[in-house]
């Protein structure tokens, strides 16, 4: 871990950031795991043998401990009495089958045969061995705890409690209600900081804590999204005033913040925009991420294009372009001191694929100069001769860029380059239609179903048995605790930051659907380094400008994402060679009912 420092090379603060940057900031880093919030994570099995930590288990709804307990040794009888392990240590009960250590999830008693023998409380469905609630995603039961958990094993953590504090961003920023509001999300922070509070207890009645429980605090920022300054003073006041174990969220737009925490030795969940992974390294294990890297979706683009587009007509663009081989410009927003380093090595992959760029054209998100902006980036696009404009930027910009297009009457292909809420429909919708009806390409989001079945939204009424007070960002501030908890399970009563590394980094990963993105970290033979982000894999998709439904806040308009062949996704290496796209066969935009094989089980709602 690195000492606090004014800026990083790769952060919104770093010395070449765009003055129109800090001023209005990127918008990659507001929502970048929504496609995560719409379903649980569970993460599959890690090593088989007993001493190692047993692999995490993830949910995008909440969870906790509940205070039960284990066995008597050997009897399979609940005792009537607990007794303190030795030395602070997590106790080891020895079953009449064998010798097994906290934590323990229900697949490995099975293979150690204690099943049995445990008590697994009503929370847990013995029958399939995952905890009883209506998520097919839902994570494996771990076995009720006894005993001592050692106390106060690392800051912010006690024998009772864990404290985490919720970032709320400032109430009225401009930066992100000039981004909200296209699309209607006014949710206040008072009802944000409810929704957090209920999804905490949801965890508390369903997941093993070790006798331990999540005192969550929740902290509002005094700056706006792009403050630096206000970011590392509100870090230095949350370290000194609450002394968490743990934050949740952050600035979106700087990674000041992420950078302070890191230095006073606390752990923080999507608490920065993205990062190069060299960031992570450096503050490992304290800064984690659960979107995709930039460097990772430049692989699955890069994939995309070469086995789908290279070497074609733009047979997807407008009349004058259809018979014409493809020609590709980039258009990327200045999204921080390492945005042109990023550029450039995605040019030069694209370069290396065959696919290299006529032209090229940054852009700064900034309201009073946009519009200018966009009539001189078409004017380039179009005088070079450009059919096939590859998108990296932010979800309010296209909304000009397209109005400019069809005003200089040019009809190009757009290929959307994994940029975050881009691939929305509530944003898409807002775009001129004539020319999204071209646009296609790549998105880490999964393809949705309805949320009163499936996902956070419906797990928070079946728990609460009401609305949440805040929908609208239900899905964005739900992935957060979901990973937090998840692993709290996985690491047992041994609480410390390198212990919550060691149990996220032992899972294999989450389990592999239509529904939600895959996601893990660590060390995996599909990244040729350490992963610290989340989304993995993959998916296509094209704009149908003509369909109707429900976009991301259920509201029903026109316009609608079509997902090819049903929303399959890929990891690297795996993307096909046949192209499906604008082929209506197979396609799916929303799922009514949960895809085939993800549907959710059903159990009786707590609040009647």
């Amino acid at each position: 871990m690195q000492p606090a420092q004014a800026g990083s090379a790769g952060g919104a603060g770093g010395s070449g950031a765009n003055r129109q940057l800090k001023r209005w900031g990127p918008i990659a880093g507001v929502v970048a795991v929504v496609g995560i919030g719409i379903g649980v994570i569970a993460f599959s099995g890690g090593d088989d043998d007993e001493s190692v930590t047993p692999a995490p288990t993830v949910t995008s709804a909440p969870a906790g401990s509940t205070d039960t307990t284990t066995p008597d040794e050997g009897t399979g009888e609940a005792p009537a009495t607990t007794t303190a392990a030795t030395d602070g240590a997590a106790p080891t009960t020895t079953a009449a089958t064998g010798e097994w250590t906290y934590p323990l999830s229900f697949s490995d008693a099975e293979e150690l045969g204690v099943v049995d023998q445990i008590d697994w409380g009503d929370r847990c469905d013995t029958s399939t061995g995952v905890i009883a609630v209506p998520d097919f995603f839902a994570p494996e039961c771990y076995a009720p705890f006894t005993g001592d958990n050692g106390g106060a094993t690392d800051q912010g953590v006690t024998a009772d409690e864990i404290v985490v504090v919720n970032y709320l961003g400032l109430e009225g920023d401009p930066v992100i209600g000039y981004i909200t509001d296209a699309v209607a999300v006014n949710d206040t922070n008072e009802q944000q900081g409810q929704t957090m509070l209920d999804l905490v207890e949801y965890y508390h009645a369903f997941y093993e804590l070790y006798g331990r429980k999540v005192r969550l605090v929740n902290f509002e920022g005094t700056g706006i999204a792009t403050d630096e300054v206000a970011a590392r003073a509100d870090a230095a006041l949350i370290a000194e005033q609450y002394e968490p174990f743990a934050v949740l969220g952050g600035p979106a737009l700087t990674s000041a913040f992420g950078d302070e925490l890191a230095a006073r030795g606390i752990m923080c969940i999507g608490c920065t925009p993205g990062q190069p992974t060299e960031f992570y390294a450096e503050r490992d294990p304290l800064v984690w991420s659960l979107g995709t890297s930039s460097a990772q979706g430049q692989t699955h683009v890069v994939e995309f294009v070469t086995k789908q587009l290279v070497g074609k007509n733009a047979e997807h663009a407008g009349e004058e372009f259809r018979d014409q081989p493809r020609r590709f410009g980039y258009l990327y927003l200045d999204s921080s001191g390492a945005a042109a380093d990023l550029a450039q090595e995605f040019a030069d992959a694209m370069e290396a694929a065959g696919a290299p760029f006529a032209e090229t054209v940054v852009y700064a998100l900034d309201p009073a100069t946009i519009q200018a902006t966009a009539s001189q980036a078409i004017s380039k696009m179009k005088s070079a001769g450009v059919t096939t404009i590859v998108f990296s930027g932010d979800p309010v910009a296209p909304r000009d860029f397209t109005r400019e297009a069809t005003a200089q009457e040019y009809f190009p292909e757009w290929v959307v380059a994994g940029s975050t809420l881009v691939d929305t429909n509530a944003f898409s919708r807002t775009y001129d239609q004539q020319q999204w009806q071209h646009a296609f390409g790549v998105t880490f989001g999964a393809v949705r179903t309805d949320t009163n079945l499936v996902g956070s939204y419906a797990l928070y009424k079946w728990f609460n048995g009401t609305e949440p007070p805040a929908p609208g960002r239900l899905p964005v501030m739900a992935p957060n605790p979901a990973l937090f908890f998840a692993v709290l399970q996985g690491v047992g009563p041994n609480l410390t930051h390198e212990t919550w590394r060691d149990a996220l980094f032992a899972g294999t990963g989450t389990r592999q659907a239509i529904s939600q993105p895959f996601l893990s970290w660590g060390d995996k033979e599909y990244w040729p380094y350490t992963d610290y982000h989340g989304v993995d894999d993959a998916t296509i998709f094209w704009w149908d400008a003509e369909a109707t439904g429900p976009d991301e806040l259920r509201e029903e308009g026109q316009g609608m994402w079509q997902y090819v062949d049903g929303g399959t996704r890929y990891l690297p290496g795996q993307w096909p060679t046949e192209e499906r796209l604008f082929d209506p066969e197979g396609a799916e935009d929303f799922y009514t009912v949960p895809p085939p094989g993800e549907e959710p089980p059903s159990y009786p709602s707590p609040a009647g």
